[in-house]
């Protein structure tokens, strides 16, 4: 993997060794993880062979808003907390991410800006698959990489959904408190022009 800052933020952290050993454990969190719900325990054991564990002492960013990603980062044990800085750059807290969840897909894939920034918030142990990683088990597993990418692009349409509902009524929001205040702009310009014809 070509050295980027995130990578350097990840070198830092206590490396847990073989994440073979963890297989069993993300096993047990998988009921809470819409990426790999359906993923039996052969598979995430294959899996774990391609990933890094590492753990994450309270404050520490693992993640950080525009960098370029190229990973993404499965939960183990812990608390993380999401923060998006808003139009006065202050970090405003939008999500807290617990113990089964992944987070940083969408950056893994296209390489992307990363949307927010994700800190522990408490000593934290996380499963890294990077897109290297990604990229070798499509060649050499390719049953596995198939089912991940399957997987990944069912997820992210399903928060693409959630998403896109969320901003229309939001727009429909806007809709119902501009639209009279326009309309009544609206009434007030005609009858001008009325009057000047």
């Amino acid at each position: 993997m070509a050295e980027t800052a995130e990578r350097a933020r990840l070198e830092k952290l206590e490396s847990l060794g073989d994440p073979m050993q963890f297989a069993g454990r993300i096993h047990g969190l998988i009921t809470f993880s819409p990426l790999f719900e359906t993923f039996n325990l052969t598979e995430i054991r294959l899996l774990s062979q391609f990933m890094q564990v590492y753990r994450a002492s309270p404050g520490v960013e693992i993640i950080r808003e525009g960098d370029a990603g190229d990973f993404m980062v499965f939960l183990i044990e812990g608390r993380i907390e999401v923060f998006k800085q808003d139009r006065w750059n202050a970090p405003r807290l939008i999500a807290v991410i617990a113990p089964g969840q992944s987070f940083g897909e969408m950056s893994m894939i296209d390489g992307e800006p990363r949307f927010a920034s994700c800190i522990a918030a408490e000593s934290c142990m996380i499963a890294v698959l990077s897109r290297d990683s990604l990229a070798r088990i499509i060649l050499e597993q390719t049953t596995l990489g198939a089912k991940i990418l399957m997987e990944l692009v069912l997820m992210l349409s399903q928060r693409l959904r959630q998403t896109s509902s969320k901003l229309l009524a939001y727009m429909d929001r806007e809709k119902t408190w501009s639209g009279g205040h326009t309309g009544r702009r609206t009434c007030g310009t005609i009858r001008g022009r009325r009057g000047g014809g």
